[in-house]
């Protein structure tokens, strides 16, 4: 049995609202400080999200 990871869930939320606010960007943080190490997959999510606001498709709300 896989399950998705929240490091996933939370790109996926900022994905869908097309934003990444401070406070997914806090959860993040501390769900990687937390496992203490990052995976394949959650690093790949997080890679494409950095390009999706890169490329101005995901606007990073400054706090």
């Amino acid at each position: 049995m896989t399950t998705k990871s929240v490091v996933r869930d939370l790109v996926s939320q900022a994905l869908l609202i097309k934003r990444l606010t401070p406070e997914i960007e806090t959860m993040i943080n501390s769900e990687l400080s937390k496992q203490g190490y990052i995976n394949d997959l959650d690093y790949e999510a997080l890679e494409y999200l950095m390009q999706a606001v890169n490329q101005g498709k995901v606007d990073q709300v400054k706090s």
